[in-house]
């Protein structure tokens, strides 16, 4: 019987021709599935933007640059392209964009990639995954920090999450990226492979594309052999609230592991944790929870649990970051610190100035015995008391306290005052852009082992990794970074999730997107896989300028001329009309 059908299906599909086969495969039945998922908000665009009346019946699909995102229900006006290439070094990880679009609903959209074949030489498909991109609804950068409220602004759908999903159903006049991710083996034979990615739909032909990945004959440290200081603040308690998780609790720690896990691998070297009363007062959606409970006992004297902020601690290195623990804040955005007072049996809340006789004592009792407890868990030497663009009176009332009861601990300070230059011992400044510390000051501070970064955030317009910035700024981000010799970057926001993350990246305060760059479930996005290319570039910067020089050939020094003259370029905060064509040709030089 299944002899006799399989003959049938072959003369029927005989009879009918190609015309039939550009319909549907008739070699090629999949398994029914179920594509199941969730809705994206409506496109604002959509009632003026929707002429598809040009569009040829059936899926179609092209590769496209990664620096384009187009919007989702604008007929794409572009010739089809079938083959893409793609560059990269043993150990990195590089990107590839397959846009899919129709004019009528595409149901059960699926992708197969193959093996990378090359010289004799396979790697397995295993070292790539796709992901289909989801829109969310953002905004526009208007006056930047300010309190906004959505009808003020002009809103539209931008490409943006990775979706882990198997399958998609395509609605009908709307396109679909889908982000091709290639992990090259750091043992892979160098030179050019060949693999493919085909995409299979119910009802429709199936369709080959050709990826040519080329692998240059140079190795990318692992990770956590990165020495680009990035530091994206954590937010453990947005985690719980998304997921409807008890904080601190065994499943909240769970849910986080691939999340952060995810942070790890883009070379992060930070731990955010907490000292008392969320520090920010709020500015979140969700308020940061506490990481150790102070209590005022009956007689007077001091405890302090430790068990969370342990358990945080220990939970983050054990996925590999470990440089650095910072801890806010030694001053909070509303100078608020609240403890159990058990003679009182409540929570008591009290607002300490920081000039103020009360907010020694009480910062004194704690700090004396957080140095302690430290030192017993071997922590000491890596861990940072934390501020944020705190003002010079403030900041010189605070300092004054740490070094009479903690001097054994560092100090990490998100700058916005040029405080990096009256207290020049601080372990580690992070700059606003706007205020770069010289060459000879970073020079001064590197040779005492001190770090120095910048940050940008909701007032840099460019560059930045708002949702609907273009985003190569992401990268953009890590060479500027290097051609200000700083050691890395700070941007508050991994996970400071919106009330709707997976849909609507605006918030009350701030462009869209400012709050957070990846989404629940460990789904990264654009915007962060290519704020990692960037760490990527920067790494593989250091290993071209260490091999030109020790190489010391005038071929070899004219390399590296031709490399620092291409990252000059990246000083300005200001984009120029030919910024990402100076991109593109500035990473060609890492890979020549």
């Amino acid at each position: 019987m299944k002899i006799a059908t399989s003959i049938f299906r072959t003369a029927l599909c005989t009879a009918f021709g190609l015309a039939l086969l550009t319909t549907i495969s008739c070699n090629n039945k999949r398994p029914q599935k179920e594509c199941a998922t969730y809705p994206e908000m409506q496109d604002p665009t959509n009632d003026t933007l929707s002429d598809w009346s040009h569009v040829p019946k059936g899926l179609h699909a092209s590769f496209i640059s990664i620096d384009e995102k187009l919007p989702k229900s604008v007929a794409p006006e572009i010739t089809p392209v079938n083959q893409t290439f793609v560059t990269g070094w043993k150990g990195e990880r590089v990107s590839a964009q397959l846009l899919l679009w129709s004019a009528e609903e595409i149901q059960q959209v699926e992708y197969e990639i193959g093996e990378f074949k090359g010289d004799g030489n396979v790697l397995p498909a295993s070292i790539a995954q796709a992901r289909f991109v989801r829109y969310v609804m953002t905004d526009e950068f208007g006056g930047g920090c300010e309190r906004r409220k959505p009808e003020d602004y002009a809103a539209s759908l931008a490409p943006d999450m990775l979706d882990t999903l198997e399958c998609f159903n395509l609605e009908a006049k709307t396109v679909r990226p889908l982000w091709l991710t290639i992990h090259i083996p750091a043992d892979a034979i160098a030179g050019n492979y060949k693999g493919e990615v085909t995409l299979h739909a119910k009802k429709q032909r199936s369709q080959t594309f050709d990826i040519e990945l080329n692998v240059v004959d140079r190795v990318l440290p692992e990770p956590s052999e990165w020495l680009y200081h990035l530091d994206l603040w954590q937010h453990p308690t947005a985690v719980a609230r998304v997921h409807d998780l008890e904080v601190w609790s065994d499943a909240h720690f769970e849910k986080m592991r691939p999340l952060m896990k995810m942070l790890a691998d883009g070379g992060q070297k930070v731990i955010t944790a907490t000292l008392n009363k969320d520090p920010w007062n709020h500015q979140c959606y969700d308020a940061y929870a506490d990481m150790i409970t102070w209590t005022k006992n009956e007689d007077g004297s001091w405890t302090f649990d430790y068990s969370v902020f342990d358990r945080w601690v220990e939970f983050m290195m054990s996925l590999g970051i470990n440089k650095m623990i910072n801890c806010y804040s030694l001053l909070t955005w509303n100078n608020q610190l609240h403890y159990n007072d058990m003679q009182k049996k409540e929570l008591v809340t009290v607002e300490l100035k920081a000039q103020s006789k009360e907010y020694q004592t009480l910062w004194g009792v704690f700090l004396t015995d957080f140095t302690r407890h430290l030192r017993e868990k071997g922590w000491l030497e890596i861990t940072n008391i934390a501020m944020d663009e705190r003002g010079p009176d403030d900041m010189k009332a605070a300092l004054k306290v740490l070094n009479r009861y903690a001097p054994e601990l560092g100090v990490s300070l998100a700058d916005n005052h040029k405080s990096y230059q009256q207290y020049p011992w601080i372990k580690d400044i992070c700059v606003g852009a706007w205020t770069t510390p010289t060459q000879e000051e970073i020079t001064a501070r590197r040779e005492k082992g001190l770090n120095t970064t910048y940050y940008v955030c909701c007032s840099a317009k460019f560059p930045n990794t708002f949702t609907f910035s273009p985003s190569a700024e992401a990268v953009y981000l890590a060479w500027h970074a290097v051609a200000l010799d700083l050691d890395g970057f700070l941007r508050w926001s991994y996970n400071s999730w919106v009330e709707s993350p997976l849909t609507d990246s605006r918030f009350r305060t701030w462009p869209a997107g400012d709050t957070y760059i990846v989404y629940p479930d460990a789904r990264s996005s654009i915007r962060f896989e290519r704020l990692v290319e960037g760490i990527q570039d920067v790494e593989k910067i250091r290993v071209l300028r260490k091999a030109y020089s020790d190489e010391n050939s005038p071929e070899a020094l004219e390399k590296l001329t031709k490399l620092e003259k291409a990252i000059k370029f990246f000083e300005a905060m200001e984009p120029s009309n030919d910024w990402l064509e100076k991109l593109n040709e500035a990473k060609q030089l890492l890979n020549s």
